[in-house]
């Protein structure tokens, strides 16, 4: 007798949507079909869509950034990711200074164990390469099962940027080993130049957040890592893409063969630039910023044609007090929005309206981050992977409202927005942990997700 019976849904796969029953025995998937007879649990999906958990592979959780700490810690943050039917978050663990990659995952592994509601795995982002020093790390930090690293070429005065040369290093040692290199692509001189002019001229608010940081800013970086890239036959993941210069480079690399992966964020997808000139414009100010129609347009033609490999959040949230700070200078307002418990409703409501299919809507959010991150465990509904599992109610109104999100932010950016079709549960590893609307979940019971590393 199974543990848990998922009755008449409709499950979903990134190839196709079929009628049948999905049988879990303890933390596993152990069948998909029909005719399984009884189980100590069953529950009746008819009339809803049964999917896979989301992979959000990229938030930054308990981060120190602007003077302050991500408002959303290991707790809150996959508590809320439940809800919005993610059961995998990736975080980005900082290098400490004066540690290396191994030490500075450990501390933050710690902190997570203790708090997790669901999975998580671990990136890392590189501040300091120690004299080289740091690549003699990457076998080590492979055996402890982070596989991938990213790097900034941004935040110069924040001293989180590496250099071009280092850069460069990373992807060859990536190469040679199966660690992913992420780019956060912007360049920091242009922004410098933009912001020091912008401050002297007294243009001060939100607005200029994006007009310091414009298209271009992000594409030349995009145009330079993926041309490293490109020279090196080195597999790169570019964060967060928002520009369309940049979605065209992507196209371009991936065209010719190589191994280049784009993600792009539910914001840049729904919002552009102009929430920027809204009195509460400086709540969407993040890194890089909301772009133009243009942009926007080119991204979920990226997504048509799969040169959009992922969807992730960046989820870094602030409180409104924080923000606050910049009511008048936009270069104090701490970089980041809520978003990990919207990625997953919104894509699927994407899909409900037909923009995009449900199949689609796996693969971006699921089966692909899987793939790119080493993760046989997830991202596909089949026997033998974890059972994590979402039902979708195609006809369940929502509408998005700081009071019914499950976030410690005290506000989000997507105040207001409806969505029609929502998830009605979240199974992580065959538990209840959300269940329509409410957190069923325990701190504490996501694991450690040790990855492989990548396959170009």
């Amino acid at each position: 007798m199974y543990d848990l019976l998922i009755k008449n849904g409709k499950v979903v796969t990134p190839v196709s949507v079929y009628t049948a029953d999905v049988a879990v025995q303890g933390e596993k998937i152990a069948a998909i079909g029909t005719n399984f007879g009884e189980a100590k649990k069953c529950v009746d999906a008819a009339g809803k869509y049964v999917l896979p958990g989301a992979i959000d592979a990229h938030t930054h959780l308990a981060m120190p950034f602007g003077g302050t700490v991500s408002s959303d810690g290991y707790g809150a943050g996959t508590r809320a990711a439940a809800c919005g039917g993610t059961t995998t978050v990736f975080d980005y663990a900082p290098q400490i200074k004066g540690c290396g990659i191994v030490e500075s995952v450990e501390k933050r592994h710690k902190m997570a164990e203790k708090e997790a509601c669901v999975d998580y795995a671990f990136h890392c982002y590189v501040t300091d390469m120690m004299g080289g020093k740091l690549l003699d790390e990457w076998p080590d930090i492979i055996q402890y099962g982070v596989t991938s690293i990213k790097c900034f070429t941004v935040y110069k005065k924040e001293k989180m940027m590496v250099t071009d040369g280092e850069i460069v290093q990373i992807l060859q040692k990536g190469k040679e080993t199966g660690m992913m290199t992420n780019v956060h692509c912007e360049n920091p001189d242009v922004i410098d130049l933009n912001t020091e002019r912008f401050l002297k001229e007294g243009k001060t608010s939100a607005w200029y957040h994006y007009l310091s940081r414009p298209e271009f800013v992000e594409a030349e970086a995009d145009k330079r890592v993926i041309h490293w890239a490109k020279s090196l036959n080195a597999p790169v993941y570019i964060v967060h893409l928002a520009n369309k210069e940049g979605m065209e480079e992507v196209t371009r690399a991936k065209d010719e063969g190589y191994p280049v992966y784009a993600e792009t964020c539910p914001q840049y997808l729904h919002f552009t630039c102009d929430v920027y000139k809204r009195a509460d414009g400086r709540n969407f100010i993040c890194s890089p910023p909301m772009k133009g129609q243009e942009s926007q347009d080119a991204l979920w033609a990226g997504i048509q044609r799969g040169d959009i490999d992922t969807i992730a959040t960046d989820h870094c949230p602030f409180q409104s007090y924080e923000k606050d700070w910049g009511k008048d200078d936009f270069t104090k307002v701490p970089n980041g929005c809520a978003g990990i418990e919207n990625m997953f409703p919104y894509m699927l409501a994407a899909a409900n309206s037909g923009r995009i299919t449900f199949s689609k809507a796996v693969e971006l959010c699921c089966a692909n981050p899987a793939r790119i991150f080493g993760c046989p465990s997830k991202g596909l509904l089949e026997a033998g992977r974890d059972a994590d599992i979402v039902l979708y109610d195609p006809e369940k109104d929502f509408t998005i409202s700081q009071k019914n999100m499950h976030s410690d932010s005290d506000h989000t950016i997507w105040e207001g927005t409806k969505l029609h079709g929502y998830p009605v549960q979240t199974y992580s590893r065959g538990r209840l942990v959300y269940d329509n609307e409410k957190f069923v979940g325990e701190y504490g019971w996501g694991k450690f997700l040790r990855r492989e590393p990548h396959q170009a």
